[in-house]
């Protein structure tokens, strides 16, 4: 008997942790994203978890009163078009971000039912995780989503989070924007320059532009908000050969570039911005696992999620309205002082 029980409780722990037993009679019969999903996704080694773990804030940063009733983040992880391998790691860095500081639960999900304006009320924010073309089965989930952000939730966007709702242009709007693909592979370093070096969100950087390995991408120019409607706070610096040779690159302009034509070209990674009585915090930053064992990309993302939960207030007045701002190039690569 006391075997069974502790078995029990096992369980119950472990389907609570994937998010699986709060959904809202959700079939666990087996899908093809599911199927598609196991063949990705690989275990999560111990040393990589610590790595992670030590990754994300230690404290909330914020006032003791404020944690008295932790807000509450529904993170949505499925794909249907690409799945990237870093979704699970995104996920566990998200859970370890909520343990060490208590400043939100996480809940996970894959299935699309809790796009409900009833489950929805349970939540204070929605995250999407590197989903992919994602599409609402039902007009009303949408409507469910539109609502709750416009009505005061909070929506966080990890990387791929960009590269959906190619059939609801509302969602694309609530988001700030829509992949075209990406020029600056997964695989490459690249240069990043703050465009705001003083803005709250950006203080993880201590008001300097980096370095970082990881995939980043381009917008649609036809549905992209751009300055006039979005804060941006990071983006690539093209100032460094390494980033704006890839405008110039044969393959690059076959595959990408005559969408945008000849001139100055400006590549947003991170922006905020307000909807309604709803925040937004976008970062296209996360396609590498790695990145989620990065301190001040992982301070970064949490200040943001902070932001989009109403614990943090941030100037999201658009960059086309804000005047001077101060920005912060990326120092110039030991590669690139070589060249010259």
């Amino acid at each position: 008997m006391k075997r069974n029980l502790l078995s029990f409780v096992f369980c119950s722990l472990t389907v609570f942790l994937v998010g699986s037993l709060s959904l809202p009679a959700q079939s666990r019969k087996s899908t093809i994203w599911e199927e598609r999903a196991a063949e990705r996704f690989k275990p999560i080694s111990r040393a990589t978890k610590m790595e992670i773990s030590q990754a994300q804030p230690s404290k909330s940063g914020l006032k003791k009163k404020k944690l008295k009733k932790p807000k509450r983040m529904l993170v949505f992880w499925r794909s249907e078009g690409f799945i990237h391998t870093s979704i699970p790691t995104a996920n566990f860095a998200l859970q370890e971000m909520s343990r060490k500081t208590h400043a939100f639960t996480v809940e996970l999900a894959d299935d699309y039912k809790v796009f409900s304006k009833k489950y929805l009320k349970g939540f204070d924010a929605i995250l999407f995780n590197s989903t992919t073309h994602l599409k609402f089965p039902e007009a009303s989930q949408r409507e469910a989503v539109q609502k709750f952000v416009e009505g005061g939730g909070g929506l966080i966007g990890i990387h791929a989070a960009s590269d959906n709702f190619y059939e609801w242009d509302t969602g694309v709007s609530l988001m700030g924007g829509q992949f075209n693909g990406h020029p600056w592979g997964g695989g490459g370093n690249w240069a990043f320059k703050l465009n705001d070096s003083e803005h709250v969100l950006n203080q993880a950087f201590d008001g300097k532009g980096f370095w970082h390995t990881d995939e980043i991408y381009q917008y649609r120019p036809s549905n992209f908000e751009g300055e006039s409607n979005l804060r941006i706070l990071v983006s690539l610096d093209m100032t460094k050969a390494a980033v704006s040779d890839r405008l110039t690159d044969p393959k690059s302009v076959e595959k990408f570039g005559k969408v945008y034509g000849p001139g100055k070209r400006e590549v947003p990674v991170s922006w905020v911005r307000e909807i309604g009585k709803g925040r937004l915090f976008y970062t296209n930053l996360g396609h590498r696992e790695e990145t989620y064992e990065n301190e001040a990309i992982m301070r970064h993302i949490y200040d943001g999620i902070l932001y989009a939960l109403g614990f943090v207030k941030a100037d999201a007045t658009p960059t086309s309205e804000a005047g001077s701002l101060r920005s912060a190039l990326a120092p110039v690569a030991v590669v690139e002082k070589a060249a010259k």
